[in-house]
C-alpha cells in the first residue's frame, strides 16, 4: 500500500500542489470526459426541438405532450440513486458503458417510435441514461483533478456540455433538411455512440487506500449518514436546480405574453446561450481562486434578480437584455452544484453519496418548471417569477452560510510525509 490519495496517484507525489499531472493530462480529460461531453450536449440539443413535434404528430394534445417532455427530468432522478449503487460496485469506466447501452436504445426507440408511449419510454430511458453518465463522470473528476483544479475541470465539462446544446440544433435542422424530421434521432445516436467510446476507454482510477468493504454500502445508508449535509448544502443544490431549470420555462412564455414572435425567441436563447457558454471556464477558475462561495452565492443572486426582473420587461428589447443576464447567472453557476458535490462526497463512498447530491439538484430541475406552471396557472407568469426570485434568495442565504462550513477555502493542504516514511 502507498499511502497515497487518488489525487496524488494521478498528479504525482505533489498531489494537490502539482502543476502538471503525470498520468492523467490534459489532453487525456479533453478525450475521454470533455469532448463526449460536448458530443452528449450535441445528441440532446439535436432532438430537442423535435421531441414535441414528434409527440404531436402521434396524436398527443399539448399538455401530453409537455408531459412526455417531462419524462427526461424524471429519468434522471429516478435514475440518480440506483446510479449510485452501480458506479460504487463497477465502477466509473463501465457504468458509462452501460449507461451509453442505455442512451442507444432510447435514442432508438425515439428515432423509430411508433407511438406517444414509445417516445415516452425513450425518453425516460435517455433520462435514466443521463444519471449514471453524469454520476460517473463527476465521480471521475472527483478522484482525478486536485482540489485546487477541479471547479476549472467540472466547470469546462459543463461548459461542453453547454457548448454542444448550441451546436446541436443546427446539426439537427441539417439531418433534418437531408433526411425529414427523424433524422434529428439518428444525430442523437450517433452523438451518443461516439460519446460512450470516447468515455469507455477512459481506465478506472486505481485508490489503494480504498476499504474493500465501501462498494457494498447501499445508498441508502451512506445518505444517512450524511443526512445533515444533505439536509442543509444540499437544500442550497435544489434551489440552485430550481433556478437553472425554471429559466428555460419562463423566458419563452414570456416572450410570447409581450409579443415576440418565434424567430425573435430563438434569437434571444441564442444569445443567452452564447453568454452561458462564454461564462463557463472562469467561472471554474474564479472558484479555484477565491473559493465556492465566491460563485454561488452572486450566481443564484443573479439568476433570481433576472427572474424578478423578467415580469416588468414590455419589450422584445427588454426581454433580450434579462435573458442576457440569466444567461451569465447560469454561466456562472456552471460546475458549482458538481464542484461542492465532488468536494464534500467521501472517498470511500464517494457514488453513493454523489448519487443522494445529484438527486437533490435534479429534483429541483424537475420542481422549477413544474413550479412556474403551478403558480402561472393560479396566479399569473409574473408572480410565478417574482416567487422563483424569492427561492432564489432563499438559496442564496443557504450557501452562503453552509459552503464555508462545509467546504472551508483556501483548503487544507495534504500533509507532507515525514522522513523515512514514519
Amino acid at each position: 500500500m502507498t499511502g497515497r490519495t487518488p489525487a496524488e496517484t494521478v498528479l504525482g507525489p505533489e498531489g494537490a500542489n502539482s502543476a502538471q499531472p503525470t498520468e492523467l493530462g490534459t489532453g487525456k480529460l479533453v478525450v475521454h470526459v470533455f469532448v463526449p461531453s460536448a458530443f452528449l450536449g450535441i445528441g440532446t440539443g439535436a432532438s430537442a426541438p423535435v421531441l414535441p413535434l414528434s409527440a404531436l404528430g402521434h396524436g398527443a394534445s399539448v399538455a401530453v405532450a409537455g408531459l412526455v417532455l417531462a419524462l427526461g427530468g424524471l429519468g434522471m432522478v429516478l435514475g440518480d440513486l440506483p446510479a449510485g449503487r452501480l458506479v460504487s460496485v463497477l465502477g466509473e469506466r463501465r457504468s458509462v458503458l452501460l449507461g451509453t447501452g442505455l442512451g442507444v436504445v432510447g435514442a432508438l426507440l425515439c428515432l423509430f417510435s411508433w407511438s406517444v408511449a414509445s417516445l415516452a419510454a425513450g425518453i425516460l430511458v435517455v433520462g435514466l441514461a443521463g444519471a449514471l453518465w453524469g454520476l460517473a463522470r463527476q465521480s471521475y473528476l472527483a478522484a482525478a483533478v486536485p482540489v485546487h483544479r477541479r471547479a476549472r475541470a467540472i466547470s469546462t465539462m459543463a461548459g461542453m456540455h453547454r457548448l454542444g446544446f448550441f451546436a446541436g440544433p443546427f446539426a439537427g435542422a441539417a439531418a433534418i433538411h437531408v433526411s425529414g424530421l427523424s433524422a434529428a434521432y439518428l444525430v442523437q445516436l450517433l452523438a451518443i455512440l461516439v460519446a460512450g467510446v470516447l468515455m469507455g476507454t477512459l481506465r478506472d482510477l486505481p485508490d489503494p487506500d480504498r476499504d474493500p468493504g465501501a462498494a457494498t454500502r447501499s445508498v441508502r445508508t451512506v445518505l444517512s449518514a450524511h443526512r445533515r449535509i444533505l439536509g442543509t448544502l444540499g437544500a442550497g443544490a435544489l434551489t440552485m436546480g430550481m433556478l437553472r431549470a425554471s429559466r428555460n420555462v419562463v423566458l419563452p412564455l414570456w416572450a410570447n405574453h409581450v409579443g415576440v414572435d418565434p424567430a425573435g425567441i430563438a434569437l434571444i436563447f441564442g444569445a443567452a446561450g452564447a453568454i452561458d457558454v462564454l461564462a463557463s471556464y472562469p467561472a471554474g477558475y474564479l472558484m479555484d481562486r477565491f473559493g465556492r462561495r465566491f460563485m454561488a452565492v452572486p450566481a443564484i443572486t443573479v439568476l433570481g434578480a433576472a427572474h424578478a426582473a423578467l415580469p416588468f420587461t414590455t419589450t422584445a428589447a427588454g426581454v433580450g437584455a434579462v435573458a442576457l443576464v440569466l444567461g451569465l447567472g447560469s454561466g456562472m453557476s456552471n460546475g458549482v452544484i458538481m464542484t461542492l458535490g465532488a468536494d464534500v462526497a467521501p472517498s470511500d463512498t464517494r457514488a453513493q453519496f454523489l448519487a443522494g447530491w445529484r438527486l437533490a439538484h435534479d429534483t429541483g430541475m424537475c420542481l422549477g418548471p413544474a413550479g412556474i406552471g403551478l403558480l402561472g396557472g393560479v396566479a399569473t407568469l409574473g408572480v410565478a417569477c417574482v416567487t422563483m426570485g424569492g427561492v432564489a434568495f432563499l438559496g442564496a442565504g443557504i450557501l452562503w452560510r453552509y459552503i464555508p462550513r462545509y467546504v472551508p477555502w483556501p483548503p487544507p493542504r495534504p500533509a507532507l510525509p515525514t522522513p523515512g516514511g514514519a
